[in-house]
């Protein structure tokens, strides 16, 4: 896929801050799947939220 299995792992485990766009293309083509397929929005989960 092009991606680390270390940032794989973050991914996973919710430990990242973001992802870029070129990131979320590659994990969708691989899966074959459309990014709200995979994420999920939770305001409890913004600064401040």
């Amino acid at each position: 896929v092009g991606i680390t299995e270390q940032n794989i792992s973050l991914l996973k485990t919710g430990r990242v801050r973001g992802i870029r766009f070129t990131t979320l293309e590659k994990i969708c083509e691989a899966l074959k799947c459309q990014p709200g397929d995979i994420l999920a929005y939770d305001a409890d989960e913004l600064p401040g939220g």
